[in-house]
């Protein structure tokens, strides 16, 4: 099952698109509509088992990782090094998204007014952006609470000090770390147990969406669709090199396990989907777990390489639909505002969306222009997810290498 679900999962992108795109042409709206439903049914149950397994799956190796780290010293080093990468590669795909953009001019040519200050926008929520209700997103004020509501990044913080206290400890709580590396055991057989579903929901995702919306979503945005993912690709080649560096010889076992999280991240368009399964590849191919249980849960909190890309592109597409040019001193701003407010927005709705929003309301570029880009959000949403997940299977390569831990586990393999 675990060789053939890449198959399966191409197999089911196209079968989904084919039925999405027969039903949009051959049934009324109310069969329509019915359909839409069902398979929206099929999507939500299958994203729901997999949000069941996150929380306890986040913790549990987590806090395993971090306890069998040699002491702080090393926690506080291994966690240097993950925020560096981190950075480094916000900084190269916000960069790439805001040249391939003024490269592109994807929104060149729809001349659009500038709408009245008045006029209706979006209702999509920039509060969460205030530095209160980012700090209080940060610090959970209940474990119970966090993982009830699946906020990873409280997860992680909690996980972090748990992890951090059993390392110091003299004795290192050895049933602790024995319970919650079983809990970790028992989740990764559950998750086993729910990724056979995966084909189905892709199915379901890609068919009702298509149904609903019909390719010509695709047309109509064909330069703006076609120019973010000529920017993903762009992206995703300096990954791979980093990857081939990184890895060597091993770079296509890289390839090979996050070839199915990716493609479920891309026709779910959600990374989340795709995180127990990326956990359990990248450990599979001999990366420590200690250094991917603690990099990985990071990443999907400040390593969202596709998503600030995507805020990038898809801002200055809708200052370019205006016809509004920034400057450059503008444009370098820009990429320090998405900087700042792309971090920790794990969990909230369409996050994007909101970084978008609330980037537009800072440069006065009109908020209606958010309008512009919701029709093929789902789309780009699907490519965005994808590269969450590549950028941090690397991340998590990278810092193995930095570690010097990647090449005491080749030795390890080889031997054995």
């Amino acid at each position: 099952m675990k060789r053939g679900l890449g198959l399966w999962i191409a197999i089911a992108m196209v079968g989904g698109i084919a039925a999405g795109y027969a039903a949009n042409l051959y049934m009324d709206a109310g069969d329509l509509k019915t359909l839409t439903m069902v398979m929206g049914l099929i999507t939500d149950g299958f994203l729901r088992l997999i949000k069941m397994i996150i929380a306890p799956l986040i913790f549990s190796t987590l806090v395993a990782g971090i306890a069998h780290m040699e002491d702080a010293a090393s926690i506080g080093r291994v966690g240097a090094k993950t925020m560096f990468w981190f950075v480094s590669a916000s900084i190269v795909s916000l960069t790439i998204g805001l040249v391939m953009v003024t490269w592109l001019h994807p929104g060149a040519g729809m001349h659009l007014a500038v709408p009245a200050a008045s006029a209706a926008t979006t209702a999509v929520d920039t509060s969460s952006f205030t530095i209160k209700d980012f700090v209080n997103h940060l610090i959970p004020r209940s474990i119970a609470e966090a993982m009830a509501n699946n906020e990873i990044l409280q997860i992680v913080v909690f996980s972090c000090f748990v992890g951090a206290a059993i390392a110091v400890l003299p004795g290192r709580a050895p049933a602790v770390v024995t319970l919650v590396e079983q809990i970790a055991a028992i989740m990764l057989k559950v998750t086993d147990f729910v990724i056979r579903l995966a084909p189905l929901a892709v199915f379901a995702a890609l068919a009702s969406t298509v149904a609903a919306h019909g390719i010509g979503v695709v047309a109509t945005y064909a330069r703006f669709i076609g120019g973010f993912y000529l920017s993903l690709g762009i992206l995703w080649s300096l990954l791979a090199v980093v990857g081939i560096l990184v890895m060597g010889r091993r770079s296509r076992d890289l390839l090979a396990v996050i070839r199915p999280p990716m493609l479920l991240a891309f026709s779910t368009a959600s990374s989340e989907a795709a995180y127990p399964r990326l956990l359990e590849g990248l450990m599979a191919i001999g990366l420590p777990p200690r250094i991917v249980s603690f990099v990985l849960p990071l990443g999907y909190s400040f390593n969202l390489d596709g998503s600030m890309m995507y805020c990038t592109f898809a801002t200055l597409f809708i200052a370019q639909a205006y016809g509004i040019t920034l400057s450059l001193s503008q444009q370098v701003t820009l990429l320090f505002v998405l900087m700042i407010t792309s971090k920790g927005i794990a969990g909230v709705p369409k996050a994007s969306l909101v970084v978008i929003a609330a980037t537009l309301t800072y440069f006065k570029l009109p908020e209606a222009g958010l309008l512009l880009i919701l029709g093929a959000d789902q789309l780009l949403d699907m490519g965005r997810s994808a590269t969450n997940v590549v950028g941090n299977s690397v991340a998590c390569a990278v810092v193995s290498r930095w570690e010097g831990a990647l090449e005491a586990v080749v030795v390890v393999v080889v031997e054995g």
